[in-house]
């Protein structure tokens, strides 16, 4: 049993499915290997959007805790190396150079959240939570958690909500902005906004993600608008743009 299934849909869109469902998705060590072959593998192929979703009943429970923190008395060096290690699992998938969404179809938590949060968009089903459930078991937040959360709800909700170990159900992830939804079906939505990005001429989606990537890093609006305006100089050579232009000559 392959665990991340790899399925191809329609225009360029692939699924990335956590396939541990009897463990609830947790991020092991080996769910985390595959799902970074999974996601070089997306590159290798030109994949225009990837969705990541869970199989089951949980996006991904988080991290497999005794296999990541049950050796107390290992050298603190040794735990940061392999937590750094560790973290490439949802890095490699944020580091992506094409739209990513994920459809969130029950609990996100810890490593979990972290991995739906390391994509660019998340599309929360009615049994979607989003657990930053870290300082609740004792632990601080890893992975980028603390800089993913400030980023996508602001500094004062991302405080609030880590150092209370929070856990937003779907309503309140989408109200606070973290999510989209709730949706009966997330994957399904999520394949149906997949499919209308990826019908856009590449590498159309891929730069409008480097920019508005770049503004939310804090970069000047100069700097951003230089960005903006060299690509939108490369896309005048689109197919679709000379066909909109055409229609008004």
């Amino acid at each position: 049993m392959a665990l991340v299934e790899i399925n191809d849909h329609d225009a360029g869109v692939r699924e990335l499915r956590l396939n541990d469902p009897t463990r609830r998705n947790a991020m092991s060590m080996a769910l985390g290997a595959a799902l970074r072959a999974a996601a070089a593998q997306c590159v290798q192929d030109d994949v225009r959007v990837v969705v990541v979703t869970g199989a089951g009943t949980a996006f991904c429970a988080g991290a497999d805790l005794p296999e990541l923190f049950g050796d107390p008395d290992q050298p603190l060096p040794r735990t940061r190396e392999r937590l750094s290690a560790y973290y490439r699992a949802f890095l490699d998938v944020y580091e992506l150079p094409v739209p990513t969404i994920a459809a969130v179809n029950g609990p996100a938590v810890g490593a979990g959240l972290n991995l739906a949060l390391a994509c660019d968009m998340r599309i929360a089903g009615h049994d979607a939570t989003f657990g930053a459930t870290f300082a609740r078991i004792g632990l601080h937040p890893g992975g980028g958690c603390t800089w993913f959360l400030v980023q996508q709800i602001g500094y004062a909700r991302a405080v609030h909500t880590l150092l209370r170990g929070q856990t937003l159900d779907a309503s309140r992830a989408a109200a606070d902005g973290l999510a989209d939804g709730p949706y009966r079906d997330p994957l399904d939505h999520a394949l149906t906004v997949a499919g209308e990005i990826a019908a856009a001429e590449p590498p159309l989606p891929a730069q409008i993600k480097a920019t508005a990537r770049l503004a939310a890093s804090g970069a000047s609006f100069a700097d951003v608008l230089e960005a903006e305006t060299a690509a939108q100089a490369a896309s005048t050579r689109s197919d679709r743009l000379r066909a909109w232009v055409d229609r008004f000559r």
